[in-house]
């Protein structure tokens, strides 16, 4: 008769996983929004002329934000700073995240990074990005004879 030894690796399986799966998502929702990684939302739209990048980013000043581009890469970087009020009370909920971020875009060979400007207004952050002339879709007349 032989022996069948339980070897705990095993135990729970597979409910193991998924308890380690739910204690995982259990640490992210107890973190204050603050306290995640965040990244603002952006649009890019192409037209014959240009692509238009539109980004949101309520909250953050002017002073805090940075656009560069470099080697064919569009960075936008900033921070959104907490405002820490003195308050009578403490916080109920702070759902707003705040603190660093920063996104890269790869732009292609028909912008004309020389070219490229920004507005930002009421927290929406434009940059226009023009595209070389060569790029630009042209008619071209063909001559008969």
């Amino acid at each position: 008769m032989s022996n069948i030894t339980r070897y705990p690796g095993f135990e729970g399986f597979p409910f193991s996983s998924m308890k380690l799966f739910e204690d995982t998502l259990n640490r992210f929702f107890d973190q204050p929004a603050s306290a995640r990684p965040w990244s603002p939302a952006v649009d890019i739209v192409e037209d014959e002329n240009e692509l238009t990048l539109t980004a949101d980013l309520p909250g953050i000043k002017m002073d805090d934000l940075d656009i560069k581009i470099e080697d064919g890469v569009l960075t936008l970087s900033g921070e959104r700073k907490f405002e820490n009020e003195e308050k009578k009370g403490g916080y109920h909920r702070i759902e707003r995240a705040y603190g660093s971020f920063r996104r890269a875009f790869s732009l292609p060979d028909t912008v004309d990074a020389e070219k490229v400007s920004a507005r930002f207004d009421n927290g929406v952050l434009k940059v226009s990005l023009p595209k070389k002339e060569v790029a630009k879709p042209r008619t071209i007349k063909v001559n008969v004879g």
